[in-house]
């Protein structure tokens, strides 16, 4: 057998298992330095774009090329998994970001990536390989418009033109040469609704999000007191923020996902204002127990609870 043949049918293994996994799109790029995106990230940390997310400044030269992250490393395999949720919040509590639905997502995507490795290795040999699903100096988003999963949007989101933007981006790493795909052109088009929509304009200009004003970062990254400056403008969001997706006109086509484990089994969709406002530590530390939610602790989640409650005078 001739390299390029079993070149072609490792990747159809690598196609083949991640859709048996329940991905929902697969692509593959060259593992080499990522050239056009070297100076964007240090323009938009040099601006301090990403307000106090200071670890955004570590392993400048591990995000932009995979190889310092895996020895001998070839190929990027970027996936996508959708958590577009079938359930409704209840429209007057304080709103959470639909990826917090159900159990957090990095365990439930990190073990899918573990057994998609180890069947990689069954079907191929000894493969040397890491697994990442936004938890390491990893450019997802980049790696997989570069693989032709979709392009990034004006709100700096991956759009997939089949199924919008609400999915999780996960990349293996792999030291195994394969067939790659290209990117694909952007079709955001002259739409500026993502941009028009942001409650607090952290969309500075199409595809520059201004990290430290965006809702997602005060509700979740930020540890100190939200500026008072966003009094009125968080558009009642407690955990994230999903505006910028809602009124994409690509999110028109997202399907309600088949994850068990994204859905919601504690009631937490249907609670009101008020069960939202009295929340106690002990009911926090069991609702959000294997929840994304947990990330701002009990102490951040009152914080923005209470901030969405104050109106400016």
């Amino acid at each position: 057998m001739g390299l390029e043949y079993i070149k072609h049918q490792n990747t159809q293994f690598v196609k083949q298992g991640a859709a048996r996994l329940g991905f929902d799109f697969c692509g593959i790029s060259k593992a080499e330095f990522l050239e056009e995106e070297a100076p964007r990230l240090e323009k938009w940390l040099s601006e301090n774009r990403h307000g106090e997310m200071k670890y955004m400044e570590n392993y400048f030269d591990k995000r932009l090329d995979p190889r310092l992250l895996v020895d001998g490393a070839k190929s990027v395999i970027s996936l996508l998994y959708n958590y577009f949720p079938a359930q409704k919040q209840n429209k007057d509590a304080p709103k959470i970001s639909k990826y917090a639905y159900g159990q957090d997502y990095h365990e439930v995507i990190k073990n899918k990536l573990h057994e998609f490795l180890q069947y990689l290795k069954e079907q191929i040999g000894d493969i040397n390989g890491r697994a990442f699903v936004d938890s390491a100096p990893v450019m997802d988003k980049a790696w997989a418009a570069k693989s032709g999963l979709g392009w990034i949007g004006k709100n700096s989101n991956l759009i997939n033109k089949e199924n919008g933007s609400f999915f999780f981006i996960a990349e293996l790493i792999v030291d195994l040469e394969l067939e790659t795909d290209g990117p694909i052109k952007d079709y955001c088009g002259t739409c500026t609704r993502c941009i028009d929509a942001c409650p607090t304009e952290a969309i500075i200009a199409p595809y520059v999000v201004d990290g430290s004003k965006c809702i997602s970062y005060l509700t979740i990254e930020l540890k100190e007191n939200i500026p008072s400056e966003f009094k009125n403008k968080m558009d009642n969001w407690a955990f994230g923020c999903d505006v910028c997706q809602d009124v994409c006109p690509w999110n028109s086509f997202s399907k309600a996902h088949q994850e068990p484990m994204f859905t919601n089994q504690n009631n937490l969709l249907t609670f009101s204002e008020s069960e939202w406002q009295d929340i106690t530590e002990e009911t926090f530390q069991i609702i959000f127990k294997k929840s994304a939610v947990k990330r701002t602790k009990y102490k951040g989640l009152k914080r923005n609870l209470q901030f969405l409650k104050t109106k400016k005078p």
